[in-house]
């Protein structure tokens, strides 16, 4: 897969488009996106702090996604927070994975609440490897008809 446009457009987000990020991987409860320097290197060459955000944003809640019945559901992100570690000057990989039992508990909440969440903690990790910066992702999935 290339470009990062979701097959369903109702989570279309060109900000995020914008930014060339691509999926390597993409199955149910699992993505891994790799985020382009390119376009998303700031003054100094490196990966700009806000690419980071976007790309632990995005890994976190495709799981997620993709275990939903969109009909009834829709994600939001309801807190993020990424530490820096190190620069990096080369592309940015970082992939989240649910797990079955995660899952189960998630679709379980869905039916009985109308909501569910996780917390997805993603390494984002440089060309060779080394970890850049981390990312802790809230993210909410909630009924269309839920009511708060």
């Amino acid at each position: 897969m290339t470009a990062m446009q979701s097959e369903d457009r109702q989570y279309r987000v060109p900000f995020v488009e914008r930014t060339q990020m691509q999926y390597l991987a993409k199955e149910r409860g699992f993505c891994k996106l790799l985020m382009p320097l390119g376009p998303n290197a700031n003054h100094v060459d490196v990966m700009y702090m806000g690419a980071y955000t976007v790309l632990a944003e995005a890994v976190a809640a495709n799981p997620g996604i993709s275990i939903l019945d969109t009909e009834k559901y829709f994600p939001i992100v309801k807190d993020i927070a990424v530490d820096f570690h190190r620069m990096a000057a080369s592309d940015v990989t970082a992939e989240y994975r649910l797990s079955e039992e995660q899952i189960a508990e998630i679709l379980a909440d869905l039916e009985r609440k109308g909501s569910a969440g996780y917390l997805a903690e993603v390494p984002m990790l440089d060309a060779d490897g080394n970890v850049a910066a981390t990312g802790k992702v809230t993210i909410k999935l909630l009924s269309h008809n839920w009511d708060g």
